[in-house]
């Protein structure tokens, strides 16, 4: 008395006796497939390949590179350990670093970067 015709033919696969894989592959499933994958290669993989280059540059430090340090020191290599490194923050003042907190790596040698333009007068 309420069904109109377009619900009274509509059945569900069930019921119709169809096939449960079909269903499944029109459902939900496939969303969360992509969902899964596009996580996986948006988030997770980029920071695993940050990750693994940061711990390559740490693991190839040598004396006489310009480092920055987690808390935003900055300094030069003095001497490598296995899990330590000693920093020259200023000249005669040394302090003694975790490796992993070195969270940047400079070539040595690089020139610093200017911040404002000069002009000479004449």
């Amino acid at each position: 008395m309420f069904a109109t015709p377009a619900f009274a033919q509509a059945t569900s696969g069930a019921a119709a006796g169809g096939n449960p894989l079909t269903d499944m592959l029109s459902g939900p499933f496939p969303l969360l497939i992509a969902f899964g994958l596009l996580t996986y290669f948006l988030l997770f993989r980029p920071q695993q390949q940050r990750q693994k280059k940061h711990q390559e540059q740490v693991e190839a430090l040598k004396r006489g590179d310009t480092v920055v340090l987690s808390s935003g020191v900055i300094g030069q290599v003095v001497r490598v350990d296995d899990k330590e490194a000693t920093v020259e923050i200023a000249p005669k003042v040394e302090i003694k670093v975790v490796k992993s907190m070195i969270s940047d790596i400079r070539v040595r040698g690089a020139p610093a970067a200017a911040n404002d333009t000069k002009t000479t007068k004449s």
